[in-house]
């Protein structure tokens, strides 16, 4: 595992568990969100985004976590390693609440400075829906990239989260 890649809905915890993973085998980190929003939650062009990914994407090893759908093909291709968290969304939900209220009024540590956290209906929606709206859709993708030969993990429950951790080797 050299290329690792984490997606799931919100609140599925793959910023920390991307943090944990860096750490133990000692790779390097990129949170997309905090790549992609500019201050004040500006996005780039599609352009500058795809060139900033495809940059990230020919490094020899990293852990990236971030969903961004229009590019999950590119990402798919380029890991060696993908992990979906597939919570049920009322733990995604819940824990989104508990970490809009630890860092109300300011941004996240992995997230960009002036990108202060903020939680909206339209985020909650997609979190709660993201089983039947946006998992079949990925899972049939994380078929076919099992296909090709890439490690496929679905981690459904916090216990599968720390099963998986607790089974990689450290540095």
């Amino acid at each position: 595992m050299r290329r690792i890649l984490l997606i799931g809905p919100g609140g599925a915890g793959k910023s920390a568990l991307a943090s944990r993973i860096a750490s133990r085998l000692g790779l390097p980190l990129h949170h997309l969100d905090a790549l992609y929003w500019q201050p004040g939650w500006v996005a780039p062009s599609q352009a500058d985004w795809e060139s900033t990914l495809r940059e990230l994407l020919r490094g020899d090893a990293w852990v990236m976590d971030g969903n961004f759908g229009g590019t999950l093909d590119l990402r798919l291709a380029a890991c060696d390693t993908v992990l979906l968290l597939d919570l049920p969304p009322w733990v995604c939900m819940w824990r989104v609440l508990r970490r809009r209220w630890a860092h109300r009024g300011r941004h996240r540590p992995d997230m960009t400075p002036g990108c202060n956290e903020k939680l909206d209906l339209d985020f909650l929606w997609w979190i709660a829906s993201y089983r039947w709206r946006r998992r079949p859709s990925v899972m049939a993708r994380l078929r076919k990239a099992a296909a090709a030969g890439v490690q496929v993990h679905v981690l459904a429950s916090p216990a599968a989260v720390e099963d998986f951790v607790a089974r990689l080797p450290s540095r």
